[in-house]
């Protein structure tokens, strides 16, 4: 099943990228008591995702931040050591790159996405969402090869 606006978002363990390297948390733990802008990519060093996607949301990090947003986060099925580099590799200071590596995450909201054709096993779709303490408020999933809903500008404007 699908997550949706008004659910609150599993629980389930994710590995956050940090300068002293992967430290894992719980999503429940991470998302408690804040406002964030949370978005998924198919995999860090892929096109688009580097080209767009975690660009939009490093240039919109202050324009979202004034709008309430007290943290932006990246999450990919990806292990924190790629997402951690991909971070460094595009100036990227302002996101948290938590690292999905298993796809729990991906697959407890019910966002994954068959890349095996690519050569790239179970992915979690793009998308982008607002949680708020834990409960999605906003959620814009991608078709598959878009990306036009799930990025920064897009999240501005729900606002």
């Amino acid at each position: 099943m699908t997550i949706a606006v008004g659910d609150t978002l599993p629980d389930v363990k994710l590995v956050k990228a940090t300068p002293e390297g992967p430290e894992a948390v719980q999503s429940s733990d991470y998302f408690a008591g804040k406002k964030v802008a949370l978005f998924s990519v198919p995999g860090a060093y892929t096109p688009t995702c580097s080209a767009r996607h975690l660009p939009g949301f490093v240039e919109k990090s202050d324009e979202l931040k004034a709008k309430g947003i007290d943290e932006i986060a990246c999450t990919a099925v990806n292990d924190a050591f790629v997402l951690g580099a991909w971070k460094d590799a595009n100036n990227a200071d302002g996101i948290t790159m938590l690292g999905d590596g298993n796809g729990d995450f991906a697959q407890a909201i019910g966002l994954t996405m068959d890349g095996s054709g690519f050569g790239l096993g179970q992915r979690g779709q793009r998308f982008s969402m607002v949680v708020n303490n834990g409960v999605v408020e906003q959620l814009n999933v991608e078709a598959p090869g878009d990306f036009s809903v799930s990025s920064a500008e897009h999240m501005l404007g729900q606002l």
